[in-house]
């Protein structure tokens, strides 16, 4: 990733969208050449001088303090997970052999399929390039003819942008698509020098024409918690709320789809439940071939 174009793209892409009227600056029925703020509005709302905020745009973050960055961040709106960025923008900028940081191996500890395999919901575990690394059988039927052991890991990014099956899949495949690019550029900032992440961003833009586009809009944010409506061919469409829980020492994070109890959706979470056990019934009486997470 180059540091300098990530900086400049993503402070001009934050100074477009915001207004002067939204940043409470007059304009007096101006014509405005420019869409959003100008430099040197910025620089005011900043408190600093338009040729240091130009240095900044211009992509060269390396040694500004946290309170220049806490200034930038508030003339320019910054969320937090924009906020965040931009620091860890400000940090990769310091030097370019800095080591980068894990994002997670494929060695995932068997105590870590024991909490897969106790849980009563779908869920599974990824890193921060998306790769799905293991997954209980809830998470398996939840993903039916997409997501099994064979397949693992599977990527979500590349599924989501390169698999046709990923519409089918994600009724609301468009904000899934946008948090997923968005957390990407999260991870970007964070560990710039981590060559397979570089590697994933690069195929995609290469092969995805909505994958570019929304990458060139330098979005981020955040993914917590968010709503998942997500056609299943058992047990039709069900709306979750899925939740992202970081397990730090691992450097992986635990993905979980729940629905509120007595719901119509938790309806439909039970009957795939008894689906996949009357399954895996048959499986173990020799119907099928048995497979599970724990079987890797």
């Amino acid at each position: 990733m180059d540091n300098r174009a990530e900086v400049r793209d993503f402070l001009t892409t934050r100074r477009a969208r915001i207004t002067p009227e939204a940043a409470g600056l007059p304009t007096y029925g101006e014509q405005r050449r420019v869409p959003g703020l100008r430099r040197t509005e910025v620089a005011q709302l900043a408190g600093m001088s338009i040729e240091y905020y130009t240095r900044l745009e211009r992509g060269n973050l390396a040694g500004v303090s946290e309170p220049v960055l806490d200034s930038l961040a508030r003339a320019l709106s910054l969320d937090d997970a924009e906020r965040e960025h931009l620091f860890d923008l400000a940090r990769a900028a310091i030097t370019s052999a800095r080591t980068p940081r894990r994002t997670g191996s494929r060695a995932v500890r068997p105590s870590i399929y024991r909490i897969l395999d106790a849980l009563a919901t779908p869920a599974y575990l990824r890193n921060r390039r998306f790769d799905i690394l293991a997954a209980n059988q809830q998470c398996f039927a939840l993903y039916q003819g997409v997501l099994a052991p064979e397949t693992l890991p599977l990527n979500l990014a590349r599924f989501m942008f390169l698999d046709r099956r990923a519409e089918d899949l994600y009724l609301d495949w468009d904000a899934v698509a946008d948090d997923t690019v968005a957390a990407l550029r999260i991870e970007a900032g964070r560990n710039p020098l981590d060559r397979k992440l570089s590697d994933l961003v690069g195929e995609l833009a290469t092969r995805s024409d909505t994958f570019r586009t929304r990458w060139a809009r330098h979005n981020v944010r955040h993914h917590r918690t968010t709503a998942k409506h997500i056609h299943n061919p058992v047990a039709g469409d069900l709306t979750l709320t899925g939740d992202a829980l970081e397990l730090p020492g691992e450097n992986l994070i635990l993905i979980t789809y729940t629905a509120p109890a007595d719901s119509p959706d938790q309806e439909q979470l039970n009957f795939l439940a008894s689906w996949t056990a009357t399954r895996s019934h048959r499986l173990i009486s020799g119907e099928e071939p048995r497979t599970s997470s724990s079987d890797r």
